[in-house]
């Protein structure tokens, strides 16, 4: 099938295909004498795997190493060990996200928690004192490298 075909089968645009195949992901095209190329079936496929490793937060990286010259030949323990790879990834993920979740939600309450008879100004230092207590006077680049 010609690029267009392909594009409209897969939901992509013939540059992003072009740019997998010139990558190393898409490596089943042939080129006709007048320099079209031609996609086998199993193009669709594979484009829709490249779509949902991404959508699970593969890197084009990983996946050209996890996907195989051809669908029929697959490496089992290397495929099984990059999912429960990236399912760990996406728990400390998921883990540092909660904490943060937490710090923000607690910095609101912080900020709502305001007394009537201060202004926002003197509401934001009550805020971060409290929040970083010592480190108040801490530069600001040493409180982006704190882990809250």
């Amino acid at each position: 099938m010609k690029i267009g075909e392909l594009a409209n089968r897969s939901g992509l645009t013939p540059s992003r295909i072009r740019f997998y195949e010139r990558i190393g992901l898409l490596k089943a095209v042939d080129r006709k004498a007048n320099g079209y190329r031609s996609y086998p079936a199993e193009a669709v496929t594979i484009l829709g795997l490249i779509a949902l490793a991404q959508g699970a937060g593969f890197s084009l990286d990983e996946i050209r190493a996890l996907l195989p010259a051809d669908l029929e030949h697959w490496e089992h323990d290397a495929l099984a060990g990059a999912l429960t790879r990236k399912v760990a990834d996406i728990e400390t993920l998921q883990a540092r996200l909660a904490r943060s979740k937490a710090h923000l939600l607690h910095v609101i309450d912080e900020i709502e928690a305001r007394p009537d008879d201060i202004d926002c100004a003197t509401n934001a230092r009550r805020v971060l004192t409290r929040l970083l207590g010592e480190d108040a006077e801490m530069p600001v680049a040493s409180l982006r490298a704190k882990q809250f």
